[in-house]
């Protein structure tokens, strides 16, 4: 057990009473594709007592360039219990509870008070547009992201901050965006934003360093630059409006990407 978490034990962020907390710690994974799949190995790594993981979908070819929690062996078998046997065989020492099933308004509030923090991996905007309401009416810090071909953005929802509607509060119709097929994805894109995002699950869960909250980070893998920009809890906000006032300092439009 020593041996496993020496690396960041010894870290003063860290130390044995945060392994311990981390070890207390039930985190909901929403989606276990390609940002999923880098969220749930390091967060399985660094020991992370539950991992709830959340995907009613089936392994295909087209996954596998990006999400390396599977192999060719896998097409077909469910994500969600494929994932839990995968992370559980890197570390037996945590719990996983798989959800086959999508999550939706009326399983969704039951699961997430399950949990100490969600992160959000899924790949399509009504999922994403959820889980963020369901964290908001809870109470219950989110992580989440998206990524597209070589770029991605991610925040952090903390209660009483803004949240990620207050940047996209309108949801196109279903349909009128391209779909992740469409727009295409470098695998290792997913893996980038991914670990950016089980860093910032850490980071909550162990009350470290300046968490992303109120804050939208932009990468873009062409330029090879990461760009942060800062908004305010919006009065209008669907999701979290009315709690207080401010305007978000630069919209981005309808929020995006899929994965």
């Amino acid at each position: 057990m020593v041996e496993r978490y020496e690396r960041q034990v010894v870290m003063p962020e860290v130390g044995a009473a945060g392994q311990a907390r981390l070890g207390r710690s039930r985190v909901l994974v929403v989606g276990a594709g390609g940002l999923g799949s880098a969220v749930l190995l390091y967060l399985a790594a660094a020991g992370v007592g539950v991992l709830g993981i959340a995907d009613d979908d089936t392994v295909a070819l087209s996954n596998l360039n990006r999400q390396i929690l599977y192999v060719t062996d896998d097409l077909g078998q469910s994500k969600a219990h494929t994932a839990a046997r995968r992370v559980k065989a890197l570390n037996p020492d945590i719990s996983t509870m798989p959800y086959a099933h999508r999550v939706l308004r009326g399983n969704g509030p039951a699961l997430v008070r399950q949990y100490d923090l969600v992160v959000e991996s899924a790949d399509d905007l009504e999922t994403k547009r959820l889980v963020n309401a369901l964290c908001v009416e809870a109470g219950i810090p989110l992580v989440w992201a998206s990524v597209t071909r070589f770029e991605g953005q991610m925040g952090v929802y903390t209660p009483g901050n803004a949240c990620r509607a207050c940047l996209f509060p309108v949801l196109p119709e279903p349909g009128t965006y391209p779909s992740a097929a469409a727009l295409g994805i470098v695998g290792a894109a997913a893996g980038v934003m991914g670990s950016l995002e089980a860093v910032e699950a850490l980071k909550v869960l162990l009350e470290a360093g300046a968490v992303l909250t109120n804050r939208l980070l932009l990468w873009d893998g062409l330029r090879t630059s990461f760009d942060l920009v800062s908004f305010e809890r919006h009065a209008d906000c669907p999701a979290c409006g009315g709690w207080c006032g401010g305007t978000a300092k630069r919209r981005m439009g309808t929020g995006g990407g899929p994965e």
